[in-house]
């Protein structure tokens, strides 16, 4: 990517899909660990948003847009992982944490979902996609789509399950931080990551909300059964990431009927999500 770009993008869009979704709001006791860009903590780029906790160096939470009916095809060649300048270098991890071991930069928020709308724009948003704010590690057997079964996949299953108006989605992800993380490198790796997708259908909100659980112990011999993704509902993520989400998705979790945390089965196919 050469050297950064100025980044001018006005970022996620909570009218997006015609009902107001604002991002996650962070609970008030985290928000002096929360980095302010510009005296907000809201921090823009090419059609997604996010916010960075300063003691974990990772975003607590992306949101991006995902407007399927112009998705560009793009190649990823000559695009580097790169750190935002707009940010204290000293509140983002970078290569120093994935070089010579199996971490892999996994994306928060996909690239693949960023491509869209006129040409120069969706490069930018490829470009965008690959500074270090939206990236998480990931072992690479879960991370690799071609190893993986099901994370990697939600979008493309909601657009083929569910009759989603406008071809457009919204998005929101990130990494769950747990005081016994494992550190690796003075780095706490989360072992847990959460996927909310909300959409419009015959006119009604709707949304599905994701759990994926890791093990990163042993780092050096992780089985790939030991990767788990689980439905759940907002209330359960908003108690494991100390976010609260906007009312609307709120009002829909329960539309569903899942299971306690307990009891319930991990997502074995595709087929198993309940839109």
């Amino acid at each position: 990517m050469g050297e950064q770009q100025d980044v001018q993008s006005r970022g996620y869009d909570p009218a997006f899909l015609g009902t107001e979704l604002e991002p996650p709001s962070i609970d008030a006791g985290l928000l002096d660990d929360t980095v302010e860009l510009n005296g907000s903590a809201v921090i823009p780029y090419t059609h997604f948003s996010l916010a960075v906790s300063k003691s974990r160096r990772f975003a607590r939470w992306v949101a991006w847009n995902i407007d399927g009916g112009s998705i560009k095809r793009l190649s990823r060649q000559g695009s580097a992982f790169i750190k935002d300048s707009r940010i204290p270098e000293e509140f983002q991890n970078g290569d120093e944490l994935y070089n010579g071991n199996r971490l892999d930069r996994g994306h928060i928020a996909r690239r693949a979902d960023l491509l869209w709308g006129p040409l120069p724009e969706a490069k930018r948003a490829n470009d965008d996609s690959f500074f270090f704010t939206n990236i998480a590690p990931q072992m690479d057997d879960f991370n690799q789509s071609g190893k993986n079964g099901i994370w990697g996949r939600l979008e493309e299953a909601v657009f083929s399950d569910v009759d989603v108006q406008d071809l457009k989605v919204t998005a929101f992800g990130g990494p769950i931080f747990r005081d016994n993380d494992r550190e690796y490198r003075g780095v706490p790796l989360p072992r847990e990551y959460w996927k909310v997708l909300a959409y419009l259908e015959r006119g009604a909100l709707r949304s599905a909300a994701f759990l994926l659980t890791q093990n990163l112990n042993p780092l050096e011999a992780l089985d790939l059964n030991e990767f788990r993704a689980f439905q759940v509902g907002i209330s359960e993520l908003e108690e494991r990431t100390s976010l609260r989400f906007a009312d609307p998705l709120r009002d829909d979790d329960g539309r569903t009927s899942l299971r306690a945390a307990g009891d319930r089965a991990p997502l074995e196919s595709l087929a198993d999500i309940r839109w």
